[in-house]
C-alpha cells in the first residue's frame, strides 16, 4: 500500500469516500457535505492542526485517513487523534488499516495516540487493540457551534 497526502485531484473520491464513512454504522451522526470540503480544503491549503491521507493499492485509491493534533497536559506533549480510517469495502481485510496505523505511529512523532469507535464496532477495536491502543475510561462530550 502505498500511503500519500491528498491533492487537489483527490476531492471528488475523497468526498465520496467521506460521505460514504459518515453514512455508516461507525459513526454517531452523518455531517453537512460542506464540512468534508471545507476540511478537505483546509488539508490541501496546510494546516498545524491536522493532515488528510489517501490509501492506493496496485495504483488504485483504496480508503483515506484522517488525523488531527493537539496538544495534552496529561499526556506530556502532542496528541494525535486518528479521526478517520476509511478503507472501501473492496479492500477491507487485507491489512490496509493495520499499515494506516503503523504508519502514523512511525512517521509522527507524538506523546500520544488517540481513536475512537462506536461500541459495536468490534471489528475495529480488535484492529486498535492488536497494535497497542487500550480503552480510555473518559465519557466525551461536545458542544458544536
Amino acid at each position: 500500500m502505498t500511503i500519500r497526502k491528498i491533492t487537489k485531484n483527490d476531492k471528488p473520491i475523497y468526498t465520496a469516500m467521506a460521505k460514504d464513512f459518515y453514512s455508516s454504522p461507525a459513526v454517531l451522526e452523518n455531517i453537512p457535505e460542506e464540512n468534508i470540503t471545507s476540511s478537505f480544503d483546509l488539508f490541501l491549503a496546510g494546516t498545524p492542526w491536522g493532515d488528510a491521507f489517501i490509501f492506493e493499492s496496485e495504483g488504485q485509491v483504496a480508503g483515506y485517513g484522517v488525523l488531527a493534533y493537539t496538544h495534552s497536559q496529561e499526556a506530556g506533549g502532542k496528541v494525535v487523534w486518528i479521526e478517520e480510517i476509511y478503507i472501501k469495502k473492496e479492500y477491507r481485510g487485507k491489512g490496509l488499516g493495520s499499515e494506516f496505523l503503523e504508519f502514523v505511529k512511525e512517521s509522527i512523532p507524538a506523546k500520544r495516540y488517540r481513536l475512537e469507535t462506536e461500541p459495536e464496532n468490534e471489528r475495529a477495536a480488535a484492529l486498535y487493540r492488536r497494535h497497542g491502543f487500550e480503552h480510555f475510561e473518559y465519557v466525551n462530550y461536545k458542544l458544536d457551534r
